[in-house]
Order: structure tokens, then C-alpha cells, then sequence
């Protein structure tokens, strides 16, 4: 199965590298610049074809490429020659208007955003099929007694039914997820139905510091409805089957699933299950063995709401491909802000191994429910990495597109070509740069995959 995630995040972490340089490459041949090679991955070409006068490739490690452009780093050898002035030969990177190149470097980061409406406008087009839970909520404090969340302090009770945030109509806990994850530390108007009345109440989101995103304490509620038993597991042997609801354990009543972790944490040797198969009461009892961080899986899973979302019209399609890729680029850019606010970085900046892993796990938990359901999971989760790819390549730093972009604004300001010097100084801080926080990043990586 690892094998399987793997396969499955570097193909689509492959696909959204190659549309973003898929992009620089038609705008430097548009706007009249020679590219000399085409590559998917790094390293040495396991596999080459010269067309024409480009060379694809395809390199030894499947992550990453790039487009190799005739004559761009030719400031660097104008540097090292003391020279003050960079070759303009017709063809080549600097031989091109300073407007040129802008577009040429803006083409990569564009590429991936209008990648993002294609995905999401086709995904909506031929519909797909939406797992989630119901948006009534359990408290963390009536799990983990002895701590207040702004939940709490909000005045939300366990069985509330949320149904908006913030004037957003929520109807299943993915809603009520995004809405608090993206607004921490912010108060928010909170709508819960309780009982037969409409309460308006006030929630502030804390900040999460070990990954940026805001959270008030509350747990999604599930029926206690079986929908699938693990073979060999306790509940296996017990005899628990598909369908059958848990109304007792240990005596206690059992409304919803999360009481599970309340009853687990005094790590009883034996639970005594009560429960109702086609409306006959049974009971079973189901020994237990737990892991050195004093973990235990029954081994049951439990209903989820299944459903399918409608079939768009090509036009309809596309405006809400449109209007979901600017709510993931807003969304994005939200993220990337929260990076500034002392969370963890270990924590909130991924590198290459862990977007591969979690591209691959989500790719293979949707093909794990249907072949529609992986395809749609793999296509929305592309959707997101391919706007954070195009946004961090648009931050003006150097080296990347959006520091090159820089550079040739302040070329057009000047009305003068920049001195191969600044240009060199300015790109040898950004390799360290993005060396730097590579390294960073592939740490946090590793200590990601140990806690695996």
C-alpha cells in the first residue's frame, strides 16, 4: 500500500510540475525565446528525445523539471567576465524585452492556476461523490473533561446542529471545518439549532500553533452505526457485523462515537458492548490490547453521509470550477499568511516527500471507497497544490518567478538593463534561501513520516 501512495502522489505531483513549466515553455517560444531543454525530474535524463531544437527530457528523480531557456543565466557569465552588461543575442532570455520575460516567468504560476479551474470545472461537470459527516457537534470538554474551548465559552453544547458561521450556510462537518480552520482568532457569528429553536451565538477560534489553522474544541457527532468491521479485530471476534448500532458500553449510554475515546482513556481490559441488530437487542463483550502510547482500535468503522453531487453544464461547470479555484487561492493565500503568526513550521511547511505521501494517501483512501471517489479526491487535492505551487513561485523572492518578475519591473523602471552583478548577488541569496528552507522542509518531512 505504501508502494501504491507513493506511485500515486509523485504521478500527481508530476502532472502539476509539468503544467507550471508546460507554461513557461509555450511563452518563451510565443514571445520569440530558443529552449534548448524540456524536463519532468531532476538529475541525469533516463530518458531524452531531441525535436527540433529542444531536447525533452525525462530526469532520475521524478520530482520537480524545469525549462531550460537559451542564454538565462548568461548574467552570470557577464559577472564573472566583469562585465557590465548582459549578451542580447536574438533567441535568448535577455535578448527578449523586459516585458517578455515577464510574461515568460508569470506563464508557470499561470499555467497552474488556469490548471486549477480545468480540474475543478471538469470534476464539477461530470459531478463526484462527497463522503462527510453530519454537522451536529460534540464538545472536546465533555470528552476530555478539565479544559475550556472557545466552543465553551461560546455557549455551544454537545448535539448542536450548526447551521452557518460567519453568514455561511453549513450543512455537514467539512462546513463547519474550513469555516473555523481559515478564521482564527477572529469572532464569528455561529447560528446552532437546538431543540426545536434557532440560537445566535459568538465563537473566536483559537490559533493551533502546530499547523496555522483555527480550531474552538468540538468533535463531529456519528451515529453509532457499524458500516464496516476490520477481520481479526476485537470486534470481529466479538461478533459484530455491518448494521449493527452500539447503544451501551461498560454500562454507559453510547450516542455518539467519539464517547469511545472517553471510555478508552482508563484502558479497560474488556468492553461490554450493548447493542441492536434489526431491532433485537444483544450483547457482546470485546477484549481489548493496547499499543504502547496506551492506544486501542475495536476495529469498526462507522456511516458516513454518502453523496452525489449534481451534474453541471459546461457553462455552469466552469463558473464553478472558476469560483472554487478562487475560494482554494484565497484560501491559499490565508494559509501562507498564518505561516507570520508563531505556529510550528515543522508542522505547517510540507516538502516534497510529505506532499508526495499525503497526495498518494488521499489518491489511494479515495480508490480505496470507488474508482469516482479517488479520482475526484486526486483531482481536488492536485487543484490545491497546483494554486499553492503557482502562489509560492509568485513571492518576490529571488530565484524564483516572482523575484525574476521583480527584477524586470525595476529594468522597465530604469528604462536600462541591470547590472550582471545585482542580478548574480540578488540570485545567489535566493539559491541559499530556497536551499534553506528545502532543507527545513525535508526535516519536518522526516519527522512527519516517523510519527507515521
Amino acid at each position: 500500500m505504501l508502494l501504491i501512495k507513493i506511485l500515486l502522489g509523485l504521478i500527481g505531483l508530476g502532472v502539476v510540475v509539468f503544467v507550471h513549466e508546460l507554461g513557461h515553455f509555450l511563452a518563451a517560444r510565443l514571445v520569440g525565446i530558443d529552449v534548448e531543454a524540456f524536463s519532468i525530474g531532476w538529475g541525469k535524463p533516463i530518458l531524452k528525445k531531441k525535436v527540433g531544437n529542444v531536447e525533452y527530457r525525462l530526469g532520475i528523480f521524478p520530482i520537480g523539471g524545469y525549462c531550460k531557456m537559451r542564454g538565462e543565466n548568461e548574467f552570470q557569465e557577464a559577472y564573472e567576465n566583469r562585465s557590465n552588461a548582459i549578451p542580447q543575442a536574438k533567441g535568448t532570455f535577455y535578448g527578449v524585452s523586459p516585458l517578455r520575460r515577464i510574461v515568460v516567468a508569470f506563464a508557470g504560476p499561470g499555467f497552474n492556476f488556469l490548471f486549477t479551474i480545468l480540474v475543478l470545472s471538469i470534476i464539477w461537470g461530470i459531478g463526484f461523490e462527497v463522503s462527510t459527516l453530519d454537522n451536529r457537534i460534540v464538545l472536546v470538554s465533555d470528552i476530555s473533561p478539565g479544559e475550556m474551548y472557545p466552543a465553551d465559552q461560546g455557549g455551544l453544547k454537545t448535539g448542536d446542529k450548526i447551521i452557518d458561521i460567519n453568514g455561511n450556510p453549513v450543512t455537514n462537518y467539512h462546513d463547519i471545518q474550513e469555516l473555523i480552520a481559515t478564521n482564527p482568532e477572529k469572532n464569528l457569528p455561529v447560528q446552532v439549532q437546538r431543540g426545536g429553536e434557532v440560537l445566535d451565538l459568538m465563537v473566536r477560534p483559537d490559533l493551533d500553533k502546530s499547523s496555522g489553522a483555527g480550531k474552538i474544541g468540538v468533535y463531529f457527532w456519528s451515529e453509532p452505526v457499524i458500516s464496516a468491521v476490520t477481520g481479526g479485530s476485537p470486534a470481529d471476534i466479538a461478533g459484530l457485523r455491518p448494521g449493527d448500532r452500539i447503544t451501551r458500553i461498560n454500562g454507559e449510554d453510547f450516542s455518539y462515537t467519539v464517547a469511545l475515546f472517553k471510555i478508552l482513556r482508563s484502558q479497560p481490559p474488556v468492553l461490554s458492548v450493548d447493542f441492536e441488530r434489526e431491532g433485537r437487542p444483544m450483547q457482546a463483550d470485546l477484549i481489548l490490547s493496547y499499543t504502547d502510547t496506551g492506544a486501542a482500535d475495536i476495529g469498526v468503522s462507522y456511516e458516513h453521509i454518502q453523496f452525489h453531487t449534481p451534474r453541471l453544464s459546461p457553462v455552469g461547470a466552469l463558473l464553478k470550477g472558476g469560483k472554487e479555484s478562487w475560494k482554494t487561492f484565497v484560501l491559499s493565500v490565508k494559509s501562507l499568511a498564518l505561516l507570520f503568526r508563531g505556529i510550528d513550521l515543522t508542522q505547517a511547511v510540507s516538502g516534497p516527500v510529505r506532499i508526495t505521501y499525503m497526495l498518494g494517501d488521499v489518491a489511494a483512501e479515495g480508490f480505496g471507497q470507488s474508482f469516482g471517489a479517488g479520482i475526484s479526491s486526486m483531482a481536488n487535492f492536485l487543484a490545491l497544490i497546483s494554486i499553492a505551487l503557482g502562489i509560492m513561485n509568485l513571492l518576490p523572492l529571488p530565484v524564483l518567478d516572482g523575484g525574476l518578475i521583480v527584477l524586470f519591473i525595476v529594468e522597465i523602471i530604469k528604462r536600462k538593463p541591470l547590472n550582471p552583478k545585482y542580478i548574480s548577488v540578488f540570485q545567489t541569496v535566493g539559491v541559499v534561501l530556497i536551499f534553506g528552507l528545502m532543507i527545513f522542509a525535508v526535516f519536518g518531512d522526516i519527522l512527519f513520516l516517523t510519527r507515521r
